[in-house]
Parts: structure tokens; C-alpha cells; sequence
């Protein structure tokens, strides 16, 4: 097996190709929607899907930054060279897509800046750091990892949702409702101004931001809509009440489900919650099984 080649194709296939629940949660969408805007939306986005991948073509303008999950089994290993063939990987598959030229030249302060403008490979976009998943997590999208495991998923997340995204405290107050209607209530307000619905939007709460936000890391890779748990039905529920519909248009479709990660936390009161609201090309997602 050529890794780098694989890991390449990974990129491209979580760019140019829909995961077969979030198809089949669109259909169901079309199926039920009165709003004739709101129809109209979705089958257009249905068009921009089957057209992406047929052709290859990016689902998206907006390609994304890659992030990487790795799950490993007890007897499993990473080692320095896997870790390089895996940002050599995402170059190739960047640039092979290609992808939308989005890293900023310059030191610190003039990518801050953007003064110095752009590289033209989009292979230049680098990754963020890597998650390492292992048996001993403790959440509610824990997975049942054998000791010969070692998958690789490859996350390309878009600007727009990170723009809308929000990591902070919510006071429990001794009641889950309050921290998971707080998140909700975040969501609402993104939901409105992020434009590119319907959304899957994500929730991870934990004990620091880090680890909030690498449990909604983790429930984008792992996340299933046709596997939703009563907490997930509720969020959907609330959010597809706000009638904000896809692209903002109306209708019964803001969201085409949901996922929530919990996991551990500590004495206090407080609970860290981070909330990011996917766009309607969203979750890009692939595997490399190992």
C-alpha cells in the first residue's frame, strides 16, 4: 500500500463525496417539505451534490482545513514516518483536488495580517495538530477500538461554520436541560446568520475548551444520522422549530440532525461547551483503515 497515495485519495473523497446517511436524511427532507423556496433549496443542493460527485469536483468553494483523527489499538504504533506520510498525504490530495488556495504567506504577524498575501499550491494549507482516540475514552461517542486497530479519518472543515462556531461556559445549575438549551440556544443564533443550511450541527461538552471542542471533533468523524440517540431528536427537534430553513429561505429543514458528545467532567459549576453549526456540504469526512 502507498499511504501518502491513500491518504491522498482520503482528502479527495471527503471533499467530492457525501456520506450515504446524510444522502439519504436530504431525501427524507425533500420528501416532507411543504415551503416551495425551502423545497427548491433542497434539491438544488441535492443537484450540487450528485454533480460533485460524479465529476470529482469539490462539494464546496470553501475546501476546507484538514483535521485529522487517529484511533489506535493497544498493539498499534505511530511512528514519526507516519505521521510525515500524513501531511505529505494532505499536500498531494490538496493539491490534486485541487483545492482552494487558502494559506497565508509571512510571519506571525503578517498572517494575522494576511499582508502578504497567498501560496497558489493549496497543499501549502496545512492540517491542524492530531487527535489520538484510544479505548480508554469515556464519552458518548466512545468506540469499541480492538487492540489491531488503526484508522485514520481526515475532517475538512469550512470557515463559514467556524466563523458561526462558539466555545464557552454554561452553568449547570444542577440541570443537564439547562446546559444542553444553552448550547441550543448558541446554535439558534448561528443558525440565522450562517446561511449555508441545512445544518448538522455539532456539540461537545467536557471539562476545558480543548476538550469540548475535541468532542465535537470526534462526533463529526464518528456521527451517524441514522443513529440518533433522545438528546440528538431534541436538538434536532428545537432547531428545525426556528423554521429558519435551508439557506434561510423557511421551511421545516434548518437542520438534518444532530450530534452530541459528552464527556467527562469535573466538580464545578460549570460545564464547557463548544457548539459548531456544519454547513449543508458538511461533515466531509473519510477513513483509512490501516
Amino acid at each position: 500500500m502507498d499511504i501518502i497515495e491513500e491518504i491522498s485519495n482520503s482528502i479527495i473523497e471527503a471533499s467530492t463525496k457525501l456520506s450515504d446517511d446524510k444522502l439519504k436524511a436530504l431525501k427524507r427532507a425533500i420528501k416532507i417539505e411543504t415551503n416551495e423556496n425551502a423545497s427548491w433549496c433542497l434539491y438544488q443542493i441535492l443537484k450540487n451534490y450528485e454533480i460533485a460527485q460524479e465529476s470529482q469536483f469539490p462539494l464546496c468553494d470553501d475546501t476546507g482545513i484538514a483535521h485529522v483523527i487517529i484511533e489506535l489499538g493497544s498493539e498499534r504504533q505511530i511512528t514519526g514516518e507516519l505521521i510525515g506520510q500524513i501531511h505529505q498525504g494532505i499536500e498531494l490530495g490538496l493539491n490534486s483536488l485541487p483545492a482552494r488556495p487558502m494559506a497565508v504567506r509571512g510571519n506571525e504577524i503578517e498572517r494575522i495580517e494576511q499582508s502578504q498575501g497567498l501560496f497558489e499550491k493549496p497543499g501549502m494549507l496545512k492540517p491542524a495538530p492530531i487527535l489520538i482516540d484510544s479505548a480508554g475514552d469515556e464519552s458518548t461517542y466512545k468506540r469499541d477500538i480492538s487492540s489491531d486497530t488503526l484508522n485514520i479519518h481526515f475532517l475538512l472543515e469550512g470557515g463559514g461554520p467556524e466563523i458561526r462556531a462558539k466555545t464557552f461556559r454554561a452553568y449547570h445549575k444542577r440541570s443537564f436541560s439547562n446546559v444542553i438549551n444553552t448550547a441550543v440556544d448558541w446554535l439558534e443564533d448561528s443558525l440565522k446568520m450562517l446561511g449555508c443550511t441545512p445544518s448538522i450541527p455539532s456539540i461537545g461538552i467536557g471539562r476545558t475548551h480543548f476538550e469540548a471542542t475535541s468532542l465535537l471533533l470526534k462526533s463529526i468523524a464518528y456521527g451517524n444520522l441514522d443513529d440518533q440517540n433522545e438528546v440528538e431528536d431534541f436538538v434536532t427537534s428545537r432547531l428545525n422549530e426556528t423554521q429558519i430553513g435551508p439557506l434561510g429561505f423557511g421551511g421545516k429543514t434548518t437542520v438534518l440532525g444532530s450530534y452530541v458528545n459528552i464527556g467527562n467532567q469535573r466538580a464545578s459549576g460549570v460545564r464547557i461547551v463548544s457548539v459548531r453549526p456544519s454547513c449543508f456540504v458538511e461533515p466531509r469526512v473519510a477513513c483509512l483503515k490501516l
